[in-house]
């Protein structure tokens, strides 16, 4: 109730910070952003201690300051887009296949699958077929756990294709996933291309380039690969002659095999023989206490006979069915009806019956109906939370009820929190059931979940549930109108663009009738009219955002000239809304130099990236894997340009980068060394002095930091000055490191004067310590001056900005252009402080250096000039203004704006400076204010 927590309150979150798992929360104001606040501290948990995921912030040695260095949240494959659900997905579905703890005779086959792998090549795929629920996906799954266990060498790629149109059926998401997990484990970072025929038809080589850099075999595993989406046409890497060490094994539903892959060794799986079935059955009825009588077994045996009813599937069903009537039932009579079933399609309509029959209400049988429905048409699965939404009337406890009877006796599965059919039969059997009418019982329902996630969308708020379904459901509808204004929503296409639904998109935009250059004129003309309603820097930062994926989705589709306008216009907005030493300014310039590249127009693209590198260095230290990132990047340009011992030093100086990383990722994944060294906690802080003991207490303080977890970070960090001071003196640069740590640590918990002290500190021991141009020395320059600023206290920053310029000269040399940006900095300080006269020098010179580093019709070189009319018109210089500023609008005119025609941008390109709000006023230049 916006008071402040009672001393019983306060106390007993004192109490909890010293407890190992325990995340507190501490927050006063509204309810909505109180959700807020818990959702990202989920989620952050469920990424880092879970996952163990790569922390975005600052690593190690300094923590540096949140807010001015976090970048935006990046890929863990470089360049390429990625979609953790996915993955996970992936993952579930490869547990939910081996969950079964019957083999049913698995051994005759495991042994046909090691004798694949061992056998000599060339070696066509083996064809795994069987019926529908025979048991194919929990045969792959086993030996995949037996191959993991006995083969450590053996890298296996598995894929699990679910329902037929769902999003693990696209063939060009598949193929992809392979491709970047061989990339993954070959430590090869190299473009991939995102056009989806080209993917397919690349795939190839990927796989003979890949396979040749791993040390043992691979096997790639696709299940239901008959599922995907005309996989004769998008598999037909398959009929190449596959690599020396790559085996391939594809599992098929022997009614829909493609004609042409019967030619290949196959592995059919044959009907269970009644030892089995029986095996399966008891096992069933033993977990509910039940057992069958002599002549009920010989029941079984004569009916357990044909194809069709000696499947795993049909066979599980079976046993659960009886156990189900257990003692309570009689047991001969569910026999008898389940023996008049011959297909697994019909026991699942016997199934579907007895729940029915054993929910007390019509009301909750309608609702059985509807919730099976709307769940069958959906794109991927629905979730209970939107099953509550969709049905009102729907109470947790019914829904709980019903759920647990379809989960029990295999309808529905969990995937990614989502509710989905466990199997194809279940859902073709629904279709019988209760769509007899066909396509406009299916229409209607499809209308249904439209209308809630139509309900859902709001324009600046779009989850990836709206972005899966909503689209696809319109394309469904065959509602062109509909799916187009929804494609038009830019935060839709964002979010499916960069989870990597790259074909999906592209698909969309086909059936709406649009070619790529049409497509990209429509999104360039909604941008420009969002642009409209962007006030406040949050707002510009989303905007700089939609601008990157749009410039990122062009490049991708080869419209390069077009890419580099929404581009220039993201790193325009960023590096006045933000910083020009902010990580996402180096996001920006990394993606215009990736257009560059593919243009050939290599000294640009050099530039951009030396940029890029040297914020990136700045930000995170010279170890981070973002620098290795764009090492890679430079690598790849000097390759192209031939010159491959440039290319060579950089790929080494990153492969260690990536290296270290990884083995850092590794001790820290789910935070196992923070519980390890949280075990010695006591042993250390009872403990000798020594430096090795104050750094572990430092390496606690930041993990803990890193969790945020501020009070027990600020416990360690505070213990590890001290020890350092008694130990090392006052004057060490370790000291001076744990002083810049806590300073971080108080800036982001708003104590502003005590972070202060502790920054002028650790600057005052590195300026003593370290040389004049050491990158610890320049951190602490920065993070202090920006928090001066933050202050107010503009005229202690001033000094320090200055000091950045010398050191940038000192590293790079006096003309350099990171040297030109360090002066744009300080002049922008000057021009808040109203002191014009010193600020225009410092815009000389760095207008000099930038024409001289990147020619005179730069972007950069346009800003910085539009800069300096803003000052000669405030000094009344009207004839310079008019003749700066016409020279920095030719220069805007000839960047290369093939969208939307010319446009002049209201945000300056080289600073935080000031901008220029109109070409067109009377008054044309105005007021400068903060940014």
């Amino acid at each position: 109730d916006d008071t402040v927590s009672s001393v019983s309150v306060q106390q007993l979150m004192e109490q909890i910070s010293y407890v190992n798992k325990a995340k507190i929360i501490d927050h006063v104001g509204g309810v909505e952003e109180g959700a807020y606040e818990i959702y990202s501290c989920v989620e952050k948990i469920i990424k880092q201690d879970i996952l163990g995921c790569e922390v975005t912030e600052l690593e190690g040695k300094d923590l540096g300051n949140k807010e001015d260095s976090t970048a935006p949240e990046e890929e863990v494959f470089g360049d390429v887009l990625w979609d953790a659900h996915d993955e996970q997905e992936q993952m579930e579905a490869f547990q939910q296949a081996s969950n079964s703890t019957c083999e049913l005779g698995f051994e005759k086959y495991f042994e046909r699958l090691n004798d694949l792998v061992a056998a000599p090549a060339p070696i066509p795929p083996l064809l795994v077929s069987g019926g529908p629920g025979s048991g194919k996906s929990l045969l792959l799954s086993k030996w995949i756990q037996l191959q993991q266990k006995h083969s450590p060498n053996t890298l296996i790629l598995y894929h699990f294709v679910g329902r037929p149109m769902s999003t693990s059926s696209e063939s060009a998401l598949i193929i992809k996933r392979l491709t970047l997990k061989l990339m993954q484990h070959s430590w090869l970072v190299s473009p991939l291309t995102f056009d989806p025929a080209k993917l397919l038809e690349e795939f190839p080589r990927w796989l003979e380039k890949l396979s040749a850099r791993h040390h043992g075999s691979i096997i790639i595993i696709i299940d239901s690969i008959d599922q995907i989406q005309q996989a004769e046409k998008h598999m037909k890497w398959l009929i190449d002659p596959l690599p020396v060490n790559v085996r391939v094994i594809v599992s098929v539903n022997v009614e829909t095999c493609p004609q042409a892959w019967r030619l290949w060794p196959t592995l059919h799986l044959d009907p269970l023989n009644f030892k089995d079935v029986k095996s399966l059955i008891s096992a069933e009825c033993s977990s509910a206490n039940v057992k069958l009588t002599k002549e009920q077994e010989k029941k079984l045996e004569r009916h357990c006979r044909s194809a069709t009813t000696c499947n795993a599937l049909y066979v599980t069903l079976l046993g659960k069915t009886i156990a189900c009537v257990g003692n309570t039932g009689n047991i001969d009579e569910i026999l008898q009806q389940c023996c008049q079933c011959q297909d697994t399609v019909s026991l699942y309509r016997l199934v579907l019956r007895s729940i029915q029959e054993s929910l007390q209400s019509d009301k909750e049988k309608g609702l059985l109906r509807e919730i099976l429905c709307v769940i069958g048409v959906s794109h991927n699965g629905v979730s209970e939370s939107e099953l509550m939404e969709l049905y009102p009337e729907l109470t947790s406890a019914v829904l709980a009820s019903l759920l647990h009877s379809l989960h029990k006796m295999c309808l529905l599965t969990y995937g990614c929190g989502l509710l989905k059919f466990q199997h194809l039969q279940a859902w073709e059997m629904v279709k019988l059931e209760y769509m007899e009418e066909g396509e406009s019982v299916i229409s209607a329902y499809r209308q249904k979940l439209v209308e809630y996630f139509t309900m859902q969308l709001s324009r600046d708020r779009v989850t990836w549930r709206s972005a899966d379904e909503l689209p696809w459901l319109f394309q469904q509808q065959s509602d062109k109108q509909k799916l187009h204004k929804c494609l038009l929503n830019l935060f839709v296409s964002q979010n499916l663009y960069k989870r990597g639904h790259f074909a999906e998109l592209l698909s969309y935009w086909q059936l709406v009738g649009k070619d790529k250059s049409s497509m990209a004129a429509e999104y360039f003309d909604s941008l420009k009219e969002y642009e409209k309603n962007c006030e406040g820097e949050e707002s510009m930062i989303c905007l700089a955002d939609l601008y990157e994926t749009l410039g990122r989705f062009l490049k991708d589709l080869g419209l390069l000239s077009q890419a580099v306008a929404p581009l220039q216009r993201s790193l325009e907005i960023r590096e006045t809304a933000l910083d020009p030493d902010h990580p996402r300014v180096a996001q920006s310039l990394h993606q215009l130099a990736g257009v560059y590249v593919q243009w050939k127009k290599f000294g640009n693209a050099e530039q951009l990236y030396k940029q890029a590198l040297e914020i990136s260095e700045n930000a995170y230290g010279a170890e981070h894997p973002r620098v290795a990132r764009e090492l890679d990047a430079l690598a790849t340009l000097y390759q192209k340009q031939n010159k491959y011992e440039q290319a060579e030093q950089l790929r080494k100086k990153s492969f260690k980068i990536r290296q270290r990383a990884a083995r850092q990722k590794g001790s820290l994944c789910g935070f196992a060394l923070l519980r390890q060294r949280a075990l010695q906690l006591e042993e250390l802080t009872l403990g000798k002095d020594t430096p090795d003991n104050a750094r572990t207490l430092n390496e606690l303080g930041v993990l803990y930091y890193l969790q945020n977890n501020l009070e027990t970070a600020e416990l360690f960090l505070k213990r590890s000055l001290e020890m350092r001071e008694r130990v090392l003196g006052s004057d060490h640069p370790d000291c001076a490191q744990s002083l810049n740590n806590l300073a971080a640590l108080y800036n982001e918990k708003k104590h502003y004067d005590k972070a202060e002290e502790l920054y002028e500190k650790a600057l005052d021991i590195r300026r003593r310590a370290l040389a004049p141009d050491h990158p610890s020395l320049a951190y602490t320059v920065k993070h202090l001056a920006v928090l001066y600023k933050k202050m107010g206290k503009l005229d202690k920053a001033v000094p320090l900005y200055e000091l950045a310029v010398e050191i940038r000269q000192k590293s790079f040399g006096p003309k350099h252009p990171s040297v030109a940006t360090a002066l744009v900095n300080l002049a922008v300080l000057y021009c808040q402080m109203k002191k014009q006269i010193e600020a225009l020098p410092l815009y000389e010179r760095a207008l000099k250096i930038y024409e001289d580093s990147f020619g005179h019709m730069h972007p950069r070189v346009g800003e910085t000039l539009k800069n300096l009319a803003v000052l000669s018109y405030e000094r009344g210089d009207f004839e310079k203004a008019a003749e700066l500023y016409k020279r920095a609008m030719e220069i805007k005119e000839a960047e290369t704006l093939l969208i939307g025609g010319k446009a002049t941008s209201r945000h300056s390109s080289s600073g935080d400076t000031f901008s220029l709000k109109s070409a067109l006023s009377p008054n044309i230049f105005l007021e400068h204010g903060q940014r």
